[in-house]
């Protein structure tokens, strides 16, 4: 009767069941309480209640063993909750090995997605099933959401840096996307699906909507382009920092302070470039916010992040 009633989305994902089953104990011990304390307090009302106006009931001085029980209980179970939690977290923060990357930019009101192969897509995400998939995460305008109900993954998009989610698909099939997060009239419509497809029909997807150029390709067109290499030589000779090896690595900059080369850093430093300098060079660099979409960005991200693979030349 009730078996076409759906109480919950599908678990899609590898993370999905865990996050249920952790979901399931905070119901239960919720509504667990919920009914033991209006049971006694119910019983209460009636067990001693007031029988006659000069009715004077004996005072209670305390029960030290009553008090501990009701102490200990509490704590014990708010520590299975937290170590749980915490373990659950910590395990799907990071993005195993070999991820499959793929970008994300919400905009009013939706999702224009980019594979690193160049395909673009909007308000639609295609994926290979039992594949990771890590997703780089930014915003034009407003803070917006990225929710995947069956993949039970949720994550504030964010304008002006990164945040990044991660999932792998364990069925195949149309899977609803959502924005959890009010950004607007129109926020209701800003909804997609993500399309999980065994790993030969995503191939030849990907072939087949294949835009002649890598977003890594784009980006070398555009470094060159934007006058990017006339400064930013390979061997360091440049009037600006060669980009061979940096990404991924830290970077000491003129303050003292050492930062990360990761995907917030090159965006900050191709949009403001003043804001964070490296140790030996001088702020020459033109700012380019403003000059440049968030596909672009993008595009130039992904390009120095193939020179952080490679080797800096030797003088």
């Amino acid at each position: 009767m009730f078996s076409n009633i759906p109480i919950h989305p599908p678990e899609a994902s590898t993370i999905a069941q865990s996050v249920d089953h952790l979901h399931f104990f905070l119901t239960a011990v919720t509504l667990f309480f919920t009914f033991l304390i209006f049971a006694i307090i119910f019983y209460f009302m009636i067990r001693y209640r007031r029988r006659s106006p000069d009715e004077c009931p004996p005072a209670i001085e305390g029960n030290v063993p009553l008090e501990i029980i009701w102490t200990l209980i509490p704590t014990v179970l708010v520590a299975i909750i937290f170590m749980w939690s915490s373990t659950l977290y910590f395990e799907n923060a990071q993005a195993p090995d070999g991820a499959m990357e793929i970008f994300v930019t919400g905009k009013q009101w939706m999702w224009k997605i980019e594979h690193p192969e160049g395909q673009r897509e909007i308000d639609e995400l295609h994926i290979p099933v039992g594949r990771p998939v890590k997703l780089t995460m930014t915003s034009e305008d407003v803070i917006h959401d990225f929710f995947i109900p069956a993949f039970r993954v949720k994550k504030d998009v964010l304008p002006g840096r990164y945040t990044s989610i991660w999932f792998e698909a364990t069925k195949t099939g149309q899977f609803h996307l959502f924005c959890a997060q009010y950004c607007g009239a129109f926020h209701a419509g800003m909804q997609g699906w993500v399309i999980v497809m065994p790993p030969d029909e995503y191939e030849r997807w990907l072939n087949g909507s294949a835009s002649g150029m890598t977003m890594e390709a784009a980006g070398e067109k555009l470094f060159g382009e934007r006058g990017c290499a006339t400064c930013h030589l390979a061997d360091g000779s440049g009037r600006a920092p060669s980009l061979l090896g940096v990404f991924g690595h830290p970077v000491k900059l003129t303050t003292g302070e050492t930062v990360m080369a990761d995907e917030s850093y090159v965006r900050e430093s191709i949009l403001f470039p003043s804001a964070k300098i490296v140790a030996g060079y001088t702020p020459i660099m033109p700012v380019f916010q403003g000059q440049l979409s968030d596909e672009q960005v993008l595009d130039l991200i992904a390009y120095v992040r193939s020179l952080g693979k490679e080797q800096k030349v030797k003088k």
